[in-house]
């Protein structure tokens, strides 16, 4: 009869209870007051209460014993202590030939003479033994702490120490389940066979089969790996073992070997059960990168997890799930078969994955009539399930704090722009840096509101948030996977749009411009360098390496590029973004007064959505372009 995963065969016996360790704790602390008592009484004992001893040479010694200076003389071997009428000791080394004339000396002023052996050699023993049994009764009294802390509610201790932090996690039975898992459709269809094999391992084992022994969850920051395996967890209700890669990591090598080790067991002895480790790349990295040598404690923790992954056989129903952010920086043998055999990729959620996860969010929350789930999704492109419960949050936040009674459209937008763009925060500008500042972003918004090819306008703003001053805001209205070379010019226009309004309206360009530079020199460089965007240069690879996961910048300068294909690379670099200035340019000249109003009413008003933008400059590029498809003559049969 197989044992209930909530039974543990080392608690057999009887139950202690929280009190008893309590009360066994009371008796050590009285213990170890009365060992520390001890102590102090030996130590006095043993102290030297003599007076101190004043070291002379032998001469000054002698001259003090001619002049009567000694009531006796104590001589220890080839030492000489003289004590005074007042009780002072003095000392001196006898010369090694024994002079003849001290004997005289102190017979002649009666002086008492003492011969006694010189000082045994375990003398020092004696002096260091209080300290010694001190040593030893705090030893005894930490470790029976430590242990006892591992049976207290809450405590660590030694047990703690060496991995015994997985008895505590072994009941957890997470209380989440598939259907709290949104927007990663894909990913849970990957792992959902899973549950069938921790509550029916004989059917796969009847048949020769044999489940995944690990399950590898890929994907970035925020996308849902920790919460799908605990859902599998969940759907299967099955012990649970979570920890953090980083967990193993400790001063001392082995412990976080021997903390693997126990995990595994633990795991094995409550099977069918589920190990998930997260952020494994803390110790999952390729090994033999000069990073601590082979005896690292990473590497000999890496080596463990491999080796438990080996020992597993079919009839242990135990499924190890791990998470990384970063796979490319694995060791292989942690991605062969038979390890972690099965990769599953969880991506950032497209607009329909974005509605269903906010729908999750958003149970809670007193929801007002003009909240569009499916706008606000659109409205959010490139965040992930964290994002998106994050601005469900700080929407609720931003509602409580207006003391409002449901949560609206209008606080989802601030929100958002809170998320995007940064807190707003109070900046005193003088009058011309903002004038060149409305100049500026009314460019970004001119140039985009002008270009078909660019992402539709949402908001620009003159309002200090984050680290800007500003900026201009786009709201894609489609998921792009790929990028067209016709979008990634219009993007160039759109990033250099402000800079060329400033010289165009100003006759003067700023510093303001430094970050649409960096961000438009790095896309260029993409575009020549990577996808073989410019005909002077050909498809062909010059980009940086990124081959090798630690060294790759660093490789990438010392590649085999001659210098005039650089120079080519860096000419083409220039030629994309000057071209791309050029019709920035270009198209705010033509569009002059129009541009002026935009300026000057953003100026005013410091911020402008979509539809005061459109009652500055028109119709934008969208709308003509829509309107031109709808008037076009539909296609001979």
């Amino acid at each position: 009869m197989a044992r209930r995963s909530g039974d543990d065969p080392r608690n057999d016996g009887p139950d202690r209870g929280p009190e008893g360790d309590r009360g066994e704790a009371g008796a050590l602390l009285a213990l170890a007051a009365v060992a520390l008592i001890a102590v102090a009484t030996l130590t006095g004992l043993f102290a030297d209460r003599s007076p101190p001893i004043d070291a002379l040479s032998y001469s000054e010694f002698k001259t003090l014993a001619e002049q009567g200076a000694f009531t006796r003389v104590e001589m220890r071997g080839s030492e000489l202590i003289g004590v005074g009428d007042d009780g002072a000791r003095r000392s001196a080394q006898a010369p090694p030939m024994d002079d003849p004339a001290l004997l005289p000396i102190l017979e002649r002023t009666g002086t008492e003479i003492v011969s006694s052996p010189p000082a045994a050699g375990g003398s020092w023993l004696i002096a260091f033994l209080p300290w010694l049994l001190f040593i030893g009764v705090y030893i005894f009294f930490m470790r029976r702490m430590m242990g006892m802390q591992g049976r207290l509610p809450g405590g660590g201790g030694a047990d703690d120490f060496l991995g015994g932090f997985t008895k505590r996690r072994a009941y957890e039975r997470p209380p989440v389940t598939f259907a709290d898992v949104a927007g990663q459709e894909d990913a849970k269809a990957e792992v959902v066979e899973l549950v069938d094999f921790l509550r029916n391992p004989e059917r796969f084992t009847r048949v020769g089969a044999e489940a995944p022994r690990g399950v590898l969850l890929m994907g970035p920051p925020g996308t849902g790996k920790t919460l799908l395996a605990r859902a599998l967890a969940g759907e299967a209700g099955v012990p649970f073992f979570s920890t953090s890669a980083s967990e193993f990591i400790e001063l001392f090598v082995g412990v976080g070997a021997s903390r693997v080790r126990k995990m595994f067991e633990e795991a094995k002895k409550r099977a069918p059960a589920i190990i998930f480790i997260d952020e494994l790349d803390s110790v999952g990295r390729v090994r033999g990168a000069g990073f601590g040598g082979g005896h690292d404690e990473r590497e000999q923790t890496l080596n463990q997890i491999l080796a438990e992954l080996d020992g597993f056989d079919a009839r242990d129903a135990v499924v190890v799930l791990a998470a990384t952010n970063r796979p490319d920086v694995l060791d292989p043998a942690l991605l062969r078969p038979g390890r972690f055999d099965r990769h599953v990729t969880l991506n950032l959620p497209d607009r329909e994955a974005r509605r269903a996860i906010l729908a999750v969010h958003v149970r809670k929350l007193p929801l007002a009539r003009d909240v569009d789930l499916a706008e606000i999704a659109g409205g959010t492109p490139g965040f992930s399930g964290a994002d998106l419960k994050n601005l469900a949050n700080e929407a609720a936040i931003t509602a409580a704090r207006e003391g409002a009674s449901q949560v609206t459209r209008a606080h989802f937008d601030a929100a958002r722009d809170k998320i995007m763009m940064g807190t707003a925060r109070t900046l005193a500008i003088q009058p011309d840096e903002k004038h060149r500042l409305a100049v500026h972003e009314a460019g970004h918004a001119a140039v985009a509101w002008r270009t078909a090819e660019a992402d539709p306008l949402y908001k620009v703003s003159i309002i200090p948030r984050g680290r800007s001053l500003g900026g201009a805001h786009f709201l894609p209205t489609a998921e792009r996977h790929t990028l067209p070379e016709p979008y990634l010019r219009a993007l160039l226009s759109v990033m250099l749009g402000g800079r060329a309004a400033e010289a165009l309206f100003l006759g003067s360009v700023s510093s303001g411009a430094d970050d649409d530079i960096r961000r438009a020199t790095a896309a260029a460089r993409n575009m020549v360098a990577r996808w073989g965007m410019a005909e002077e240069i050909g498809p062909v690879d010059l980009a940086d390496s990124d081959e090798h996961p630690f060294l790759g910048r660093e490789m990438a300068r010392h590649r085999s590029v001659a210098d005039a294909t650089a120079a080519l690379v860096d000419a083409a670099v220039s030629k994309e973004l000057i071209e791309a200035e050029t019709r920035a340019r270009a198209l705010l000249e033509r569009h002059r007064a129009s541009v002026e109003k935009l300026v000057a009413r953003l100026e005013a008003e410091e911020t402008l959505d979509a539809a005061a933008v459109r009652a500055c400059l028109g119709p934008g590029a969208h709308e003509e372009a829509a309107a031109a498809r709808e008037t076009a003559p539909a296609p001979a049969a």
